[in-house]
């Protein structure tokens, strides 16, 4: 399954009436089909090689993707987590009998409200990182880590995962627009958006060279040679394919 993880708040701007009107419709008869990569690679190269796109830059179906993804959510409840989660998330309580497995469907009481915060979690089927929409239940373990079961944003209760909460949740990483292209330096830690002919998703990757360039009317040019922790593969990518850490 391609796991292509929304990532963008904003909905892209460049799309015509007519191709927004389109959507609208395919949306409407379609529903959560309209999230098909293929399906929205075709629907891309019919507005590219359209007359009303003519002397207008490509689209890309990621963006078409996003369109779709963006229209699902706002029908959706906003990417949440139960109001009594702490904040510190990592943080076990040191008196928390070890030798006990406890779930439930709420969390430890007298905690800090944090539902404005949204979160990402690694997935234990690939390793990357997806957008929460909702921590469903928790449990501790018998060694006192506290794990998590979750809903991943895009995708239905058969893809839920236990994650443990030290490990694999965290505070979701931002988009960067082309205008912060100066906040990444070498060594960064950042979220890259990894596209291949099978999947498009997210890992965690460092930044290893940067090569400065001119912006211009298509924004930030500037190339990232990134390395990808999981594999210690490199690849340059464009400022688009980035988001940084909160505390980056």
């Amino acid at each position: 399954m391609d796991r292509l993880r929304p990532r963008e708040r904003r909905l892209f701007s460049g799309f015509t009436k007519l191709e927004v009107e389109k959507m609208e419709k395919v949306l409407k008869e379609s529903g959560e089909q309209a999230l098909n990569p293929d399906f929205c690679k075709r629907l891309t190269g019919g507005f590219n090689r359209s007359s009303g796109r003519a002397g207008k830059p490509a689209i890309k179906w990621i963006e078409v993707q996003s369109w779709f993804q963006d229209r699902l959510q706002e029908c959706t409840h906003k990417v949440s987590c139960p109001p009594n989660v702490s904040k510190e998330l990592c943080v076990l309580p040191e008196t928390f009998p070890s030798n006990k497995l406890h779930e439930s469907s709420q969390m430890p009481e007298g905690d800090p409200d944090l539902s404005e915060l949204e979160f990402e979690a690694r997935s234990s089927k690939d390793g990357a990182w997806y957008d929460v929409d909702t921590f469903l239940t928790h449990r501790f373990l018998s060694s006192g880590e506290l794990e998590v079961r979750v809903r991943f944003v895009g995708f239905g209760a058969e893809e839920d995962e236990w994650v443990n909460v030290k490990k694999a949740v965290r505070e979701r990483s931002l988009p960067l627009e082309h205008s912060e292209c100066h906040k990444v330096k070498v060594g960064d830690v950042v979220l890259c958006f990894q596209e291949r002919r099978d999947q498009a998703i997210y890992y965690d990757a460092h930044v290893v060279e940067i090569q400065r360039k001119m912006h211009d009317i298509r924004g930030c040019r500037c190339l990232f040679l990134i390395r990808y922790d999981h594999d210690n593969t490199e690849e340059r990518v464009h400022l688009r394919r980035l988001c940084c850490r909160p505390t980056c």
